[in-house]
Formats: C-alpha cells, structure tokens, sequence
C-alpha cells in the first residue's frame, strides 16, 4: 500500500478552510513483526487505531511537539499502517503557509504537512473516506514516474528496510537518503 498510495490526495476542511497535497513519500509498518511498528509491543491507548478496521487516520503524536499521520492498511487487529511522509501542496496555500509561519518546506516532512494540513489528534480513528480529513485516488491514472525505495528515516530499529517509497523527481521530500535500499528480503520473516 505505502506504494499504491503515491499520487493520492490528501484534503483536510479544518475550520472551514480546505487545503490539500499529492502523496509524494511514505513508509510502510507492516505488523508485529516490524520492531520499528508502534504495533509490535501489542495494543496499547496510543497505538489501538492502528489494530484497524482499514482505511483509518492513525495520527500520534511525537517528541512532545510534532503529530504525524497514517493511513491504517493492515486488516482488523493486524497493526500496520503507511506514514505518509511529504505532499506536494496542491490547495490553500495561503492557510498552509499560515500555519506554518513560514512560505517554504510546507508539507516536505511528516510533521510540517500535519501542521500545513490542520492534522492533529484530533482525527486520531477518523475513517478517511469523509470530511473533514479525505484521502482521495488521482483523477486519472497517474503518469509512470519513477519510484525510489529507501531505508526508513528518523527511527533506529529496522532502518534498513526497505520500505520508504517516494517519487524521485518531486521537489517536496523530506530530508534522508533517497537512493539507498536495502535487499527486500529483509521486509517479511
């Protein structure tokens, strides 16, 4: 999925105010056996949305200050779920920049498109199929672009996997490597 989900829209109607971006970054937890995954140590108050139904916002919050969001991809009870990882900002620029306090970097990073977005904890289990947070497919099929694949960014456990997916001629990624990968065999035991 954290594949698949590349050149989707992600639009949040916060306070009346719509912003939206194309999905040009994320990175895959796949489950238990992820020690990376908020999901490996078991069901936890912070982490429940991640045990599914899919479709779900799962949105945490980190380094007491930053939220993050993902998209709940695993089936019911199985914790995995897509960081999406940067946006190309398409509406409400003017709110995004707002927001942020600032016109450049908006949405080239898991905190800074929640804040550019309105993301908060808010939508923490809010089902992504309607407002005010909506994950919507392109319009049409997406041109072929061609896809990098990296090792994780931010984390130390499993950094290696290869499971970082990003469009290599977008302008908006987050900082990290965006050419190294790691053999797939590491993804599943």
């Amino acid at each position: 999925m954290a594949r698949e989900l590349l050149g989707w829209r992600v639009v949040s109607r916060i306070q009346g105010i719509r912003t939206s971006g194309r999905i040009v970054e994320t990175e895959a937890y796949i489950g238990a056996h992820d020690p990376a995954c908020h999901g490996a140590a078991g069901r936890t108050r912070r982490n429940r949305t991640m045990f599914g139904p899919p479709g779900l916002a799962y949105v945490y919050f980190i380094y007491g200050m930053h939220w993050c969001f993902n998209v709940v991809t695993g089936r019911e009870g199985d914790p995995e779920a897509v960081l999406i990882r940067a946006l190309e900002p398409l509406e409400g620029l003017d709110a995004m920049e707002h927001r942020r306090g600032r016109r450049r970097d908006l949405t080239n990073g898991p905190a800074r498109l929640c804040q550019a977005l309105g993301i908060d904890g808010t939508l923490d289990g809010h089902p992504l199929d309607r407002a005010p947070l909506v994950l919507e497919p392109p319009d049409s099929p997406p041109a072929p672009a061609p896809v990098g694949v990296s090792g994780r960014i931010g984390i130390r456990k499993a950094r290696d996997w290869p499971l970082r997916f990003f469009l290599t001629t977008s302008s908006h990624l987050s900082s990290g490597p965006h050419l190294e990968a790691a053999p797939e065999s590491v993804m599943r035991p």
